[in-house]
């Protein structure tokens, strides 16, 4: 009499089977790829908006102490002892545009793109920029409420084109990361000695810097509030 043979089920996954496991995985990972990052960018966008908000209030806080604003920085060897430091002067004509004087301040050395540099001849990946209307920045002459706008004449547009501060409430200290693209963008991306126009507003495909300032009126408030003017 024979025996029926009974065949025990196969165990595991076939090749095939693994295959079609494998492609709705990849196609589960495309569908979060661009997902994430997109929630990276925003995190860092919001980190640097954060950190610009901190850098506000240390300029603010250093002209409070000390009468002026710092000049920027324009050491580019982080051997040198200066480097991270506000320059001693910045009152001569034209106006220079530099680097925030982040050791000074005690702020964040770079956005939160940024990678810190180690020679003089290293890129300036994430370094905020920085320029200050003259006659604030005088640090042998400390601005008083008579004090106003040097030939700077520093504005603010919007991605149209539009002024976002009046002729009397020009920013007095502007300063911006250069966002993702690691590159200044419209109106950023010149220099003018005079009449120094800057871009600020949402981002968008071809403008992604993210910018801040420190308004003329808004520094008065601050210095009177402490009780540094009149």
């Amino acid at each position: 009499m024979r025996h029926k043979r009974h065949h025990q089920p196969e165990s595991g996954f076939s090749l095939v089977e693994m295959a079609i496991v494998l492609a709705i995985v990849a196609l589960l990972l495309a569908g979060l790829l661009p997902t994430l990052s997109s929630q990276i960018e925003q995190q860092r966008r919001n980190e640097t908006r954060k950190q610009l908000e901190d850098i506000q209030q240390a300029l603010i806080g250093y002209a409070i102490i000390n009468g002026t604003l710092p000049c920027p920085s324009t050491q580019a060897d982080p051997a040198n002892a200066n480097y991270g430091l506000a320059d001693a002067t910045c009152s001569a004509s034209p106006a220079a545009e530099g680097y925030l004087p982040w050791k000074t301040l005690g702020v964040a050395e770079t956005d939160a793109w940024g990678e810190k540099r180690n020679s003089a001849s290293s890129a300036w990946i994430g370094y905020w920029r920085y320029r200050t209307d003259r006659n604030f920045s005088n640090s042998g002459t400390p601005f008083t409420l008579t004090t106003g706008f040097s030939t700077d004449a520093l504005v603010i547009r919007d991605n149209s084109g539009n002024s976002m501060t009046s002729t009397t409430e020009r920013p007095v200290a502007i300063v911006y990361s250069t966002g993702n693209n690691l590159a200044a963008d419209g109106q950023n991306t010149g220099f003018e000695a005079t009449g120094g126009i800057y871009q600020s507003d949402t981002p968008s495909t071809s403008f992604d810097d993210v910018l801040i300032w420190v308004s003329r009126p808004q520094l008065f408030n601050r210095m009177v509030a402490a009780g540094k003017l009149p």
